[in-house]
């Protein structure tokens, strides 16, 4: 995405290469299928509010609710795949479309929300990043949150040499993520019969639905919805034959019908990929957190620092450098995303965007006022949840309009399976949600 202040170019833009040529199929193929927009966007779903909610699950109900988890996991698929695809059928993202399709007042609104759920996504990375720093370091959490903060604007202008090399670094970060995890399942001797006992659907009363709330809430992220789509939109630009088709239209003559339709194969791969591995990362730390702290360790249902010290005394201190390594690289990486996110959402809406330091500063500044004031960390990423809860239907109730209407996506419209799909996804994400608002409340 251009940086900068100012009016935004227009979508669909052409590569500059000469009509008809295309990159080397078989290798832009691999590199977008083994590391493609999905693996940003997976990253927001391995995120602090994450830690927290699979180890209170663990903690708690031990493997009872891993089938919400996996189940969750499958609707991220669904959601990300419908994001991605509509950003190669139209060349446009979601807010871009938003922008065009609706009246001003409605896309003002959607975008003050959304720049809400930045905020509050920067916060539970931020925290979280801070909680790590102060178990690595003894850093006061404050300045644990600013040194996060500021390391996270550092690998910002990675994106400014290629939207490649971003993507690089957050597939790094997940696979980082997910062997750290693998080694604490193996290193607590999580038997296969702990994950076996939660495959099988089942609740224990209104604790454990509203903890079940609370993992669908923290796995499905609006800010990475609108990011994915806007990642795609790039990625297809790029290989599009200058003047083919018009962006937002998916004309019926569409020369790029054979390029766009390989895509969206690979799409469906990457999506699978990515999400399937920031699944496992979830997966490895509710286990592990079964195993090692139900029934005989609830504290450590009730803080991040909690678990981390259960991790140390019944493991080893080396499991707990592991813990700890694993949330500050989530919340790095997280906010980073976040960051982006909020370029997007800004751009997308509004046609606009702020110099890259004033948007850092405003997204932190919230982080950065509850944790020198003193307010529990764990209520900091309750918080969060709670204000992310209010913004799931804003995206998700335009993304299933947007793909099922042939006038946006022209002949890759969704089938109707499909639309009823994601309908039901979406009623069901927003009376979970409203569950564990209400019971927050």
């Amino acid at each position: 995405m251009p940086h900068g202040s100012g009016p935004l170019p227009p979508p669909g833009r052409a590569s500059g290469r000469a009509p008809g040529e295309r990159r080397p199929r078989l290798r832009a193929g691999l590199s977008y299928t083994l590391l493609g927009p999905a693996f940003v966007a997976a990253i927001a779903y391995v995120d602090p509010g994450n830690f927290a909610t699979n180890i209170q699950a663990g903690a708690t109900f031990g493997p009872l609710l891993l089938w919400v988890l996996l189940t969750a996991n499958v609707v991220a698929m669904l959601l990300q795949y419908l994001s991605a695809k509509l950003g190669v059928a139209t060349g446009m993202s979601l807010p871009q479309l938003c922008r065009t399709r609706y009246r001003r007042p409605v896309v003002w609104g959607l975008w003050a929300q959304a720049e809400a759920v930045v905020v509050m996504t920067d916060l539970a990375e931020v925290v979280g990043g801070a909680i790590a720093m102060h178990l690595l370091f003894g850093l006061p959490l404050w300045l644990g949150g600013l040194t996060v903060g500021a390391a996270s604007l550092a690998v910002m202008p990675m994106r400014g040499r290629g939207q490649r090399r971003f993507e690089v670094l957050m597939a790094g970060c997940l696979a980082c993520l997910l062997g750290l995890f693998l080694r604490q399942v193996l290193g607590t001797g999580s038997p296969l019969s702990t994950a076996a006992g939660g495959l099988l659907p089942g609740l224990s009363g209104t604790e454990s639905l509203v903890l079940a709330g609370g993992i669908v809430g923290a796995t499905v992220m609006p800010h990475v919805i609108y990011l994915h789509s806007a990642l795609t939109s790039d990625r297809y630009s790029l290989s599009l034959t200058p003047g083919s088709a018009e962006a937002g239209g998916g004309p019926a003559a569409d020369p790029d019908r054979p390029l766009r339709r390989r895509l969206l194969r690979l799409v469906r791969a990457d999506v699978l990929i990515a999400m399937g591995l920031a699944g496992a990362v979830n997966v490895a730390l509710l286990v592990s957190a079964a195993t090692l702290f139900h029934p005989g360790v609830p504290e450590a249902a009730h803080s991040l620092d909690a678990a981390h010290a259960a991790y140390g005394r019944l493991v080893s201190p080396a499991a707990a450098l592991v813990f700890a390594l694993a949330l500050l690289i989530s919340g790095l990486a997280g906010t980073s995303v976040g960051m982006y996110a909020g370029e997007v959402v800004m751009g997308g809406f509004l046609g606009r965007r702020i110099p890259l330091l004033l948007r850092r500063l405003l997204t932190m500044a919230p982080a950065l006022a509850v944790l020198a004031g003193g307010v529990s960390p764990t209520d900091c990423l309750v918080l969060s949840q709670v204000v992310l809860s209010f913004g799931i239907p804003f995206a998700l109730v335009p993304l299933i309009r947007l793909t099922r209407d042939p006038a946006v996506m022209g002949r890759w419209t969704n089938r109707r399976s499909t639309t009823w799909a994601g309908w039901a996804v979406t009623a069901l994400v927003i009376a979970l949600n409203a569950a564990l608002l209400l019971s927050l409340l």
